[in-house]
């Protein structure tokens, strides 16, 4: 009898499904971006110093950013803009980066203006475990992030002013997406080239990239052609001499 009642029970529960229908999960392209590609294989001091060289600008973020794991990216920048206001209306107030956010392409960069809020973690695990879901490549947050175990666990790569427990959410507003922001005195355009590795972030300007790309890799051939040389004849005056820069 035990055993007919609970058939008859497990026959009476709705069937609960695993997940939602499959059309909920669109599928994503996958990327083909060869100017990131291009800029993938060059360190991002190398960039750094090209801008500097090319166009005498500083073209990258202050030190106070840093990963939170060792870390390499490039790709292009997905722009949010959160402004800093208190109110009572909960995270519909930031319907617009949560939009922004569900719509990035694969190997985008989810760049965040905060104006420098680091007392406020401006990403955490579910914004970092859609980002990654959806292929991006990293994120960059002028504020602090938190949930740290879950980034960990995922792997995903975010550089931050802080690392801090606390949340946006009725402190800021959502300000706009794919606008021009400025992150640390740098312009940051929608579809600028992020180049991230654990020397920092730099900024390529789209509309100048090419000419960019051509010098860093200059730099960058030089700079590890005088490693060799360096290890040979142990002697940096001798390797300057020969390859002309430091």
């Amino acid at each position: 009898m035990r055993k007919l009642a609970l058939a008859l029970i497990l026959l009476a529960t709705p069937a609960l499904s695993a997940e939602p229908e499959a059309a909920a999960y669109p599928a994503l392209a996958p990327v083909n971006d060869p100017m990131v590609d291009e800029f993938n294989r060059v360190e991002a001091s190398s960039v750094a110093d090209a801008m500097e060289q090319l166009y005498g600008i500083r073209n990258y973020l202050p030190h106070q950013f840093r990963p939170n794991m060792t870390t390499k990216f490039t790709g292009r920048a997905l722009t949010v803009y959160l402004k800093r206001e208190e109110h009572k209306e909960g995270s519909p107030a930031q319907q617009g980066m949560i939009d922004a956010i569900d719509a990035g392409a694969p190997g985008s960069v989810y760049v965040m203006a905060m104006d420098g809020a680091e007392d406020f973690a401006g990403i955490g695990a579910l914004m970092s475990t859609t980002m990654k879901a959806r292929g991006f490549a990293g994120a960059i947050v002028d504020g602090g992030l938190r949930d740290t175990p879950q980034l960990s666990r995922l792997q995903f790569p975010v550089f931050s002013r802080s690392v801090v427990p606390s949340t946006t959410v009725n402190h800021f507003r959502f300000a706009g997406s794919n606008i021009p922001v400025t992150i640390g005195g740098v312009r940051i355009e929608a579809g600028d080239i992020i180049v991230a590795d654990m020397d920092g972030v730099v900024v390529v300007p789209k509309a100048r990239a090419a000419e960019i790309l051509k010098k860093s890799r200059e730099l960058d051939n030089v700079e590890h052609a005088m490693y060799p040389f360096i290890e040979r004849f142990r002697s940096l005056k001798a390797a300057v001499t020969q390859y002309g820069r430091l």
